[in-house]
């Protein structure tokens, strides 16, 4: 937990994490808004199909200096020294970006609010299960982040990296035409967009989780 205070400390006293934050709700707000008209009903589709691809750009740079800001600025090995162990440094890391995302994805909810008092009808069982997949794919996301942010000391090139490993699962299901029959299963279950759209649906399958 020290970690994870540590890190969640950093992000809020700068002025990132709020940069972050006004951009992330900025971005979806405005096609939420655009996109919103387009089906005229009263749901949340418009901004779950959009989120995803925000957290593309937006979790890549939320996570890139998590592990590499610490090697370029040579506290990592200070850290190490802490009787805490590595796992727990990792750990402590991913929670505080995972919290990062849960709060920008906090601020969504701005629109449910709005639904609920104009729309007509709202499904709020798959308004829940639309947000729980967002969360599911925000932590995977961000996982993936500090993967990539692990194997450099140089953020940008921690954020082309995170980039093109989320964009990779993310198109992995526009794929299949271009794979062999035998191994289309495989492919489609590691894409992130097939398991989204299914728990969007109102699908709650282990599978998918």
């Amino acid at each position: 937990m020290t970690i994870y205070k540590k890190e969640l400390r950093s992000f809020f006293t700068s002025p990132m994490a709020y940069i972050f934050l006004v951009v992330f709700s900025l971005v979806n707000g405005y096609f939420f808004t655009n996109t919103f008209f387009l089906y005229n009903q009263s749901d949340m589709r418009a901004l779950f199909g959009i989120v995803p691809l925000v957290y593309l750009f937006f979790i890549p740079a939320v996570s890139m200096g998590l592990i590499s800001r610490e090697k370029s600025l040579g506290t990592i090995e200070i850290i190490s020294t802490l009787p805490v162990r590595e796992r727990d440094i990792v750990l402590g890391k991913y929670l505080a970006g995972f919290t990062l995302i849960l709060v920008a994805l906090l601020t969504t909810a701005v629109h449910y609010i709005t639904l609920y008092n104009v729309g007509t009808t709202v499904d709020h069982g798959a308004v829940f299960t639309g947000y729980l997949g967002l969360a599911l794919l925000g932590g995977v996301y961000t996982s993936v982040g500090i993967f990539a942010s692990s194997l450099t000391e140089n953020q940008v090139i921690a954020f082309i990296v995170g980039i093109a490993i989320v964009l990779a699962f993310f198109l992995m299901d526009k794929l299949l035409f271009f794979v062999p029959a035998s191994m289309a299963g495989i492919i489609q279950y590691l894409s992130t967009e097939f398991h989204l759209s299914n728990i969007s649906r109102g699908v709650i399958d282990t599978r998918n989780l």
